[in-house]
Parts: structure tokens; C-alpha cells; sequence
């Protein structure tokens, strides 16, 4: 078969690539910029890219054409199209659908699916599922929005039964509002935590618990929920009905409970030692992570022992506090992170995760500069700005990228005084990093974009610091 797929350089649609091609498939794709790694990692695989969406791809003939979420009706100020390849399509009758709806039918058919959904930890939750089930001999395939540095690509057909996939609770197409994960049809379906997020597709957190019950109604009797006990809108979801087994995790009366620092603790089943985690990542929310994929891989038969032993040797996912580089200054040394928080809740608990991280290695006193730029479509929105302060407070000193919003984010970190600074370019926020900076800092970037490659600006400005 030959899929044409249109948004192909997405993380998801890219790993939707990837496996057709796996799978035999010709696969061709086109997209606006094309634009690394996606770009670099599909044409190492073959796989031609067409640069924009021109209607004059649809001489390439393809059997269906896989359309991703970016794409609508949008018109241009002119009133032309935005997406011209679509309108062709429609016009002309061709064959096509949604990339969930063609992975269903393709690639998750006939497999024992575990689906990971949740506003946070998606990836990271994914991602440590899929290397259990490795670990175990289970050979699974996987589709994960990032790159889990035990596999080192992000999606996999696999040879064993299991398929892995992150389940993304937005949209699925512009012909098709439902959420993608609706798609799946999971035996295993984690709920890992749920808060409003998606601010341009949904009007309020009952929306989202709405999808959220869409995806519980298929998952079969002889299926498996795993839910965080933690959160009162995941119990909502439940309430609204559940026809599978389900298994808790977090709360204190849960089936599956930590007892000990994030980073080496005691993995409890129904209050009795099961196996114990020792790893270098760091956080109560990677702890929430861990327990909810141990809970899941014992529906597969793997042990909880057997699940925490290989969570030792769980190497994180790319661009998840992923040290960037460092720079020697005189007095000490400059770290600069890269991470994918974009939601307050996540900025938070990334901010959280590495002020513990200093303190539990006795370098309480060394600063935490956090840098961020609000770059999702809820953000963008200013839906959560109020949240901001709150966020951040655990960060020294705070930076702020304001371009393209449509709002006022000096105004929304007023409450931080002088700790917060605000600029409207990327060049201009390193040049207030830079007259800050002091020896010994920790300086986080966190954003789900590029961020204007803003992490390498500082480690070469601050090698030239050194060098002088």
C-alpha cells in the first residue's frame, strides 16, 4: 500500500511513518518546513518529503491519503486555501482518513494494545512501559511522542504481541473531533492524571473527563484500567461508569503505593513490599509514572519485582531534564537543561523535581533559573497565566519568552517582583540570562517547542565567558 501523509513531520505522524514503513508500506509525506528530527530520521528511512501542501501531490496516486491534525479548511487572507492538497482531495473523491484511524486498522489490529493516557507524563510513562515489557522478553511495539533513550527511536512494529502507545486526549482530525486515543482500543489503559489543558478544542475540564469515559467504554471486561488515586477528576471519569478490572496506584489506599525517596523507593501491592526502584530519575511525579506502569505490566504477567528491576536500568526520554551541556566557570560549573513542560503543572513539577534534585545532593545553595515560553495552544490562549507564579516558585529567578502571545506576561508575573524578566525575542531573553548568570547556576529551558535553540545560544555564550 501506498499512504501519502499529510503533517508527516509531527512526532505522531512521523512515528506513524516509521512503523508503515516497517510494515512494508510505500510511504511519502509532506509538510510545512520540513523540518529536523523528524525530517533526518524519515528520510534515513526512505521516505520521500514534500515540501508544503501543494495540490499537485495528488500525481502521486497514492491509495489513501493519511491526513494529520495540523491540517483544515483554513482559508489565506485572500481567500485561497491554506491546505490546498486537501481541497484536491476532497474534490476529487480520493481515498482518505485519519492517522489514528489508520494505525487502528494497520497496525494495533488483532495486538494486546496498552494505552497511556493523561494530561502529564504521557511520554515518560510510555516509555518505561515499553521497556518493562523489553525487559521481560515481551518484545513490544511502541509509538511514544519523544525518544526513549533505552530504544533510541520512537516507534517500533516490535515481534511480540504487546503494542505500547501514547495516548493523546486531543483531536483527532478536522473530520473527526474525537479524541485520538477513542482510536485504540486498549486490553490496558492507564489513566495517569487528568487537568484542563487543550484550552482551543475544549471548554472545560467535563469536556475532557468526557473523552476520557469515551476511551474506558472500549476497553474490554476482560480488560484492565490502571488509574492514579490521586485524582478526583479521574474518579469522576470512573463514576461515570467502568466495565473492566481496575488496579490504583498513589494514593495511600491504593493497590499500588511508594514508600521512600522518589529516587529509591519500595514498590507496595495492597501495603506489601513487591520490588524496589532504584534509578537515577528524580520527582514524585516519576515515581506516579513508575507505579502506574508497573501496575500495568502485571496484566501482562510481568512481576512487579521483575518491572522494578528494569526501571533500574530506565534511561529517561529525550528532552526530559536532559542536561544539555555545561560550562566551567570560575567558582563553579553552569548546567544548562533542556524539558518539554508547557502546562503549569508541568513547569512546576519539572522546577520541583530539580530544586530536590540540588538539595538531596547538598547543593542547596546553587540557583535554579528558569526559563520558559509559553508555547502550547492553551498557553498561547493566556487560559492559564494566572497559574504562572504559582509555577515557578521554586525557581531562583524566572524568564519569560513573550513573543507571539496575546497577552500581557509581564502583567501575569507581576506578583514575582523582580525574580520574573520578560523578553520579546529569544536573543534579547539570553542577554538577560547572561548579565544573571553566576557560577554554580542551574538554568532550565523548558518549552515544547525548539525554543530558538536557545539552549546551545547559552552554552556558547558562556564558554566565551570562560575562555576570556
Amino acid at each position: 500500500m501506498h499512504i501519502h501523509i499529510l503533517g508527516i513531520c509531527g512526532t505522531f505522524m512521523g512515528g506513524l511513518a516509521a512503523l508503515a514503513r516497517e510494515a512494508g508500506h510505500q510511504v511519502t509525506g509532506c509538510d510545512a518546513g520540513v523540518y529536523p528530527p523528524m525530517s533526518d530520521q524519515l528520510r534515513a528511512l526512505g521516505i520521500e518529503l514534500i515540501e508544503g501542501f501543494g495540490a499537485d501531490q495528488m500525481a502521486l496516486k497514492p491509495d489513501v491519503f493519511v491526513v494529520g491534525n495540523v491540517v483544515s479548511r483554513a482559508r489565506m487572507g485572500d481567500g485561497s486555501p491554506k491546505f490546498p492538497l486537501m481541497e484536491a482531495i476532497l474534490d476529487s473523491g480520493a481515498r482518505y482518513t485519519s492517522g489514528p484511524q489508520w494505525l487502528a486498522e494497520h497496525i494495533l489490529q488483532g495486538r494486546h494494545v496498552l494505552a497511556v493516557a493523561g494530561t502529564h507524563g504521557k511520554t515518560t510513562t510510555t516509555s518505561m512501559l515499553a521497556w518493562i515489557l523489553e525487559a521481560a522478553g515481551l518484545q513490544p511495539g511502541f509509538l511514544v511522542g519523544g525518544v526513549p533513550l533505552n530504544f533510541g527511536v520512537s516507534a517500533r512494529l516490535g515481534m511480540g504481541a504487546p503494542f505500547v502507545i501514547e495516548a493523546d486526549e486531543y483531536d483527532t482530525a478536522f473530520f473527526d473531533k474525537r479524541s485520538k486515543f477513542v482510536h485504540y482500543r486498549p486490553r490496558t489503559a492507564v489513566l495517569n492524571n487528568l487537568e484542563f489543558d487543550h484550552a482551543d478544542i475544549f471548554d472545560d475540564l467535563a469536556a475532557i473527563e468526557r473523552q476520557f469515559h469515551h476511551l474506558l467504554r472500549t476497553v474490554p471486561s476482560t480488560g484492565r484500567v490502571v488509574v492514579n488515586g490521586l485524582e478526583e477528576s479521574l474518579a469522576r471519569v470512573l463514576n461515570q461508569g467502568c466495565w473492566s478490572e481496575q488496579r490504583s496506584f498513589g494514593a495511600a489506599v491504593s493497590d499500588f503505593t511508594a514508600e521512600g525517596d522518589a529516587s529509591d523507593f519500595a514498590v507496595l501491592q495492597q501495603g506489601r513490599m513487591v520490588g524496589r526502584v532504584q534509578w537515577s530519575l528524580s520527582g514524585q511525579h516519576n515515581q506516579l509514572n513508575a507505579l502506574a506502569a508497573i501496575a500495568a505490566a502485571e496484566h501482562l504477567g510481568v512481576a512487579p519485582a521483575q518491572a522494578a528491576a528494569a526501571l533500574g536500568e530506565f534511561q529517561n526520554v529525550k528532552r526530559r531534564m536532559e542536561v544539555r551541556g555545561t560550562v566551567p566557570l570560575q567558582g563553579g560549573e553552569v548546567t544548562v537543561y533542556d524539558d518539554f513542560a508547557h502546562h503549569p503543572t508541568a513547569i512546576r513539577t519539572t522546577v520541583d523535581g530539580l530544586r530536590r534534585q540540588l538539595d538531596n545532593a547538598g547543593k542547596r545553595e546553587q540557583r535554579i533559573l528558569a526559563l520558559f515560553e509559553p508555547r502550547s495552544n492553551t498557553m498561547k490562549l493566556g487560559t492559564m497565566k494566572a497559574q504562572l507564579p504559582w509555577s515557578l516558585e521554586q525557581a531562583d529567578l524566572a524568564f519569560c519568552h513573550s513573543g507571539g502571545l496575546g497577552w500581557n506576561a509581564a502583567a501575569a508575573l507581576a506578583t514575582m517582583g523582580g525574580r520574573a524578566q520578560v523578553a520579546a525575542s529569544i536573543d534579547e531573553l539570553v542577554q538577560q540570562v547572561l548579565a544573571t548568570v553566576q557560577p554554580g547556576d542551574q538554568l532550565l529551558c523548558m518549552s515544547n517547542g525548539g525554543f530558538g535553540d536557545i539552549h546551545q545560544k547559552l552554552l556558547d555564550a558562556l564558554a566565551q565567558r570562560a575562555r576570556i
